[in-house]
């Protein structure tokens, strides 16, 4: 016969001074009276502002977005004119910042992978070149980089009928004219073309719908190939050949649409003083664009260069030991162990440049920064108003890219057994 257990002793009533002295319900305490003092103050703040401008006739009122804008927008991605509200204006101004900051992350994240691979070369040419890069770019300021580039943009770059004549020059690669007014780029025509999808004064191709879809489509079927063959080498040992399928995914939908539709370049041409033809992209996104590329890929270099000098040397020698060469120890065994060094800082980076891209009105770029709190805000006196919307938005284009890198992150991150 074995002796039970003794009961616990019964727990001590609840007192009130429990909430100070017991450490049970002492951090709650101090999160509460935090909490309540924060938002007094933040209530205290609103009541005090609201008081202060309706004593001086003014009162908090977002109406003036419904109002007529009366200002023209050159870069748009959507129907605008002058006589549309400031709402749709802002809505434009809205659309080319996320687009000045997507083409940034993504020059900005390629330039900066190779820079930092780069400076860690046994040449000692690319090594250098590469840390001259990074040391100057990092050391200036981002608006003197965009006036420069835009200065040179102005001032160098030539006339469009420069390019008149056999004398005359050359594009670039035979495909950009870069000119001291707009650059002209190559557009993707079809010549069958499957129509557009009308949606009010917004028109969206049809091709660029069925190519989207087939992307979203790709990346969904990638992902539950390579989850099957994780499966498989978890149980055998030995993971499916996938590559070829992969690369098949993403480059059959593009070889079909080209071939059923007849798409093709067309290059720009030049047509009196002007290009016809092609893309004419205004020099403030392209400078701007440049800019925040070549400025945030030199920090990206750098968060790089620390991720792959994070992982052992030993991981190196051991791939050597199995046969892999320079790149392929690179690209297999490095650069996943470093991305759980480099993801985190890259965060930081991608919310920098998007914050970054207000300094677009430097160089004229109409973006949220220029038409919401810009022209609107001086023509209607809602400063107020008009500086608030503009940090919500902001806020909220923060917090969507946090969170998706953070679920990249948790994806990369190395799970312990």
């Amino acid at each position: 016969m074995t002796d039970s257990l003794p009961a616990a002793p019964p727990a001590p009533p609840f007192r009130p001074g429990m909430l100070i002295y017991d450490r049970r319900y002492r951090s709650l305490t101090f999160q509460v009276i935090v909490f309540i003092l924060v938002m007094s103050l933040a209530w205290w703040l609103i009541g005090n502002t609201v008081e202060n401008l309706s004593r001086l006739g003014k009162d908090i009122d977002f109406g003036f977005l419904f109002n007529r804008a009366g200002y023209d927008i050159p870069q748009q991605l959507i129907p605008y004119d002058s006589d549309d509200t400031h709402l749709r204006a802002a809505v434009v101004g809205l659309l080319n910042t996320l687009l000045v900051s997507a083409l940034g992350c993504i020059a900005a994240t390629l330039l900066g992978i190779t820079a930092g691979v780069l400076r860690l070369s046994r040449n000692w040419l690319f090594a250098r070149l590469m840390t001259v890069y990074v040391e100057t770019f990092r050391n200036i300021p981002l608006l003197l980089w965009i006036l420069i580039i835009y200065a040179v943009f102005t001032e160098i770059t030539p006339a469009p009928r420069a390019y008149q004549g056999e004398d005359g020059r050359q594009l670039i690669l035979g495909l950009v004219a870069p000119t001291n007014r707009y650059t002209a780029i190559p557009a993707i025509v079809a010549e069958h073309s499957p129509g557009v999808l009308e949606l009010g004064r917004i028109h969206v191709p049809w091709l660029a719908i069925m190519f989207i879809g087939l992307l979203i489509a790709a990346v969904v079927i990638r992902s539950a190939i390579n989850s099957r063959a994780r499966r498989i080498q978890g149980r055998t040992g030995r993971r499916p050949v996938t590559w070829w399928i992969n690369l098949a995914l993403f480059a059959v939908p593009p070889v079909v649409l080209w071939q059923v539709f007849g798409l093709h370049l067309e290059l720009p041409a030049l047509a009196g003083f002007n290009f016809k033809g092609g893309i004419s992209v205004d020099n403030s996104l392209v400078v701007l664009w440049l800019a925040l590329t070549l400025y945030t890929g030199a920090f990206i270099a750098e968060i790089v260069r620390a991720g792959i000098l994070a992982v052992s040397r030993g991981q190196t020698e051991a791939a050597y030991s199995l046969g892999l060469g320079p790149r392929q120890t690179m690209n297999l065994v490095i650069l996943p162990q470093a991305l759980r060094v480099i993801v985190p800082p890259l965060i930081s980076q991608y919310l920098n440049l998007t914050k970054n891209s207000s300094l677009a009105i430097a160089v004229g770029y109409m973006d949220l920064r220029g038409t919401l709190g810009g022209t609107t805000v001086n023509q209607t006196g809602r400063e107020l108003e008009g500086i608030l919307l503009m940090m919500l938005v902001y806020l909220a284009i923060s917090l969507i890219i946090s969170g998706v890198m953070n679920l990249y992150n948790r994806r990369v991150t190395l799970k312990e057994r």
